[in-house]
């Protein structure tokens, strides 16, 4: 499992985020994983991780799909059926904005460059925070953003579960079309007998975490479901699919990432079926509009999307996907999401405590919550955001017309963090 993860996070870091190798694993991967050996093989693309007594784990970068992982498989097998050729972008797509600040603007700046530094500090030496990243939009214009030492504008950073929200934006977009609907079931082959209950399954419950399949989350150094299907399965979506009905369906939630993996799947079957297929439906329908250049959404050795945990894109281009939300869906005149998709994603799922889920997005109780009952009671109740392992977010509030995103790597950072950053930025503004 380590040696997975280190082979896995190395390869990602240095052929799409191309960072220095010491600094990866001075920064990422200075935990147990250390005394496990690495090796970088720069023509091949390709890095490998062992100790003496277990198997090796090699991870492979692969154009558009990043890095990886074997999992037992023959290298030329995943490299044969995972040759993508993404189409070419249309001449006729307008530039996206330009994130250039604008003339007048609500905010202290001061306060604001004060604000972000703040999110830089590190008051407990003993659990550092690890910003790597802050960045403030306001009504489509930049008007702020920091890094740290190593990392830059043009640095892709490792979203994790913030994947999930991009996901969301994939059924959204096949929902549109009319090729998928969120009341659809009857959606995973696996599950077609009439008799097995999982068959009553619907997208929206599986968005809302509300299946009620079994699922252990739990991350960390902790062998479990999350650990295992992303480092040690060739096909994450298969495993997740596997699991039996823990709860009935829309009766509990239950946050789990396998869930993301099938819908991933679902995805791609909607899209044709290949990893080639969905690939270029994510540039064309998404990316490419967006103006999103650097990302990638990696795949597992079968060629479906990890849509649970493994796109890299960097803060500004986290920064686009979230102006998006925050103009409903719509940008340069076209409707990319379904009119009204945004408002059903943000609608606090029944089932989650103090409201503070809804179809893939994190949300604040909603506009209409009682403000000491809300997940973050400082903050407005139509926030909502994409969360992600290590303190990944990317933060919307439509009622200030902000998006901040706010990227890291460590655990230290906490929601009284979030609630903190996100409340000195709002007192610059004026």
């Amino acid at each position: 499992m380590g040696a997975a993860y280190k082979a896995k996070l190395l390869c990602s870091n240095t052929f799409i985020a191309r960072r220095a190798p010491k600094n990866i694993l001075r920064n990422d991967l200075n935990g147990p994983e250390r005394i496990i050996s690495s090796h970088i093989n720069y023509s091949q693309k390709y890095v490998t991780a062992s100790l003496p007594g277990i198997p090796e784990q090699k991870a492979i970068y692969v154009p558009n799909l990043g890095c990886i992982l074997l999992a037992g498989n023959e290298e030329s097998d995943v490299r044969q059926r995972t040759v993508i050729k993404i189409i070419p972008e249309s001449a006729t797509l307008k530039s996206p904005p330009s994130f250039t600040p604008p003339l007048t603007s609500r905010f202290d700046q001061q306060q604001l460059t004060q604000a972000i530094d703040k999110g830089f500090a590190e008051p407990d030496q003993d659990n550092s925070r690890q910003t790597r990243a802050i960045l403030v939009v306001h009504k489509g214009r930049l008007l702020a953003e920091n890094y740290a030492p190593g990392f830059s504008s043009e640095t892709p950073l490792l979203g994790w579960s913030m994947t999930k929200s991009v996901i969301n934006a994939l059924v959204g977009i096949l929902v549109r079309q009319g090729k998928l609907s969120i009341d659809q079931a009857t959606l995973v082959p696996e599950w077609s007998d009439p008799a097995d209950p999982r068959a009553k399954i619907t997208l929206d419950q599986m968005l809302r975490m509300s299946s009620g399949l079994e699922f252990d989350e739990t991350s960390g150094a902790v062998i479990s479901d999350v650990t295992t299907m992303l480092l040690r399965r060739d096909n994450a979506a298969a495993y997740a699919i596997a699991k039996p009905l823990q709860y009935p369906p829309d009766k509990q939630w239950h946050y789990a990432s396998g869930t993301t993996n099938i819908i991933s799947r679902i995805v791609r079957m909607a899209t044709g079926g290949s990893p080639s297929s969905v690939v270029n439906f994510l540039h064309k329908e998404l990316f490419q509009p967006l103006g999103i250049k650097h990302a990638v959404i990696e795949a597992d050795a079968s060629g479906n999307l990890i849509g649970s945990s493994f796109m890299y894109a960097t803060a500004r281009e986290w920064a686009r996907f979230g102006q998006l939300y925050l103009q409903d869906g719509e940008w340069n005149g076209k409707q990319l999401l379904p009119q009204g998709w945004v408002n059903y994603s943000t609608i606090p799922t029944p089932a989650a405590p103090q409201g503070q889920y809804g179809a893939h997005f994190w949300t604040n109780g909603g506009i209409h919550s009682v403000k000491s009952k809300r997940p973050l009671p400082k903050l407005p109740g139509d926030l909502y955001y994409a969360s992600g392992y290590k303190g990944q977010r990317l933060i919307i509030i439509p009622s200030h017309q902000l998006v901040i995103v706010r990227m890291g790597w460590s655990d230290a950072f906490t929601s009284t963090d979030m609630q903190n950053l996100v409340t000195d930025i709002l007192e610059a503004q004026r």
